[in-house]
């Protein structure tokens, strides 16, 4: 297969690139992430934000994240503006309600990225009258191949319990992310059709990144060839139509745009997403490295720093060096996600040239 683009689709990526012209010179705030703990009750092999059981950074007091969110009200639409709490795990703390609570009220939709190890029933329901919108869970393949990257005996137990939870609620939009590594890449077929015969009804699959962690072990990496069959099983499932499975959102990739997400490649990280961290940093994806921060939440306001200090994000004509330097798919990557570049500022890998 050739890995370029199609004409038809290079067509397509044309006219989205123009619209995505117009996307930057808005830049409508449309998510952010609130870091709201580095404290996590697991030990990820693969977690970028190295976090620890007992973290050396304290919680950010809600009443802090508020004041942002008041800094924020009077320039979005609340409705269409999405926060989302992460962590760490954001479940060990016990005030989530608290402030779901408050982000309803000034009519912001909301959810949670969890591990799902603290949500059972009575934390569900707590967190559903306190308004939450959407749970992501990650689940990692079957029992073995996820307590091996997640590190702890429960994970696996508690995580399908909290799937289940979910499956039985018709309220909350809800979907499973996996973490593809080589311990669970030849199984993903089998637990493709064990998701779907539970009920499962949206699928993500990522691949993990070489940051943090994850820099130390290569079994969590894959090689070319299992990178371009990953791509080929999403597109695959997406036509048989029986879960909707979809790429993460990083990566340019070529011939696969369109056939393994829902729209074409863009990094919105500082476009339409930004994130408030858990030390006040004032930053897009929460994955990027902190030299990429923009501000602080206690000596910046927030809407000036992403109306006036973003733009590394929003004009990216400096990645235009190295592996990109010469790329004809330049104008339509724009150097891959920003979480990809190291304290250089030099890409991590291209998504692109590992298509085979």
């Amino acid at each position: 297969m050739n890995k370029a683009p199609s004409l038809r689709k290079r067509a397509g990526l044309e006219v989205f690139r123009q619209m995505r012209k117009n996307q930057v010179k808005l830049h409508e705030l449309r998510t952010l992430f609130w870091e709201c703990t580095l404290r996590c009750n697991i030990n990820c092999r693969h977690c970028g934000s190295d976090c620890r059981v007992v973290a050396n950074q304290p919680d950010m007091p809600v009443a802090d994240f508020l004041n942002v969110i008041d800094q924020i009200t009077p320039h979005v639409n609340p409705n269409h503006t999405m926060i989302i709490f992460t962590g760490g795990e954001a479940l060990v703390r016990d005030d989530l309600e608290e402030c779901g609570r408050e982000l309803y009220r000034r009519g912001f939709p909301w959810g949670m990225v969890t591990n799902g190890l603290l949500l059972n029933q009575q934390r569900l329901d707590s967190l559903l009258a306190a308004g939450m919108h959407s749970v992501t869970v990650s689940l990692d393949g079957f029992k073995d191949a996820h307590n091996w990257l997640r590190r702890h005996p429960q994970s696996y137990d508690c995580a399908l319990n909290a799937v289940k939870l979910l499956i039985k609620s018709d309220i909350i939009i809800w979907d499973i992310v996996t973490c593809v590594n080589r311990k669970n890449i030849i199984s993903l077929p089998a637990f493709r059709d064990f998701l779907i015969e539970h009920g499962v009804k949206r699928w993500r699959l990522f691949t993990i990144f070489p940051v943090g962690r994850a820099a130390q072990l290569p079994e969590l990496q894959l090689s070319d060839e299992e990178f371009t069959a990953v791509l080929d099983f999403i597109r695959e499932t997406r036509r048989e139509g029986r879960i909707h499975l979809s790429y993460g959102c990083e990566g340019f990739l070529g011939n696969y745009e369109m056939e393994v997400r829902d729209h074409f490649y863009q990094c919105n990280a500082g476009v339409s997403i930004a994130s408030v961290l858990a030390d006040g940093s004032i930053s897009a994806c929460p994955s990027i490295r902190a030299n990429f921060h923009q501000g602080n939440i206690y000596r910046d306001r927030f809407m000036d720093v992403w109306n006036e200090r973003f733009k590394p994000f929003r004009k990216r004509e400096w990645a235009r060096r190295g592996v990109c330097k010469d790329c004809k798919m330049f104008r339509y990557c724009e150097g891959n996600g920003m979480h990809l570049h190291d304290d250089n500022g030099d890409l991590l890998f291209c998504h692109y040239n590992r298509i085979v």
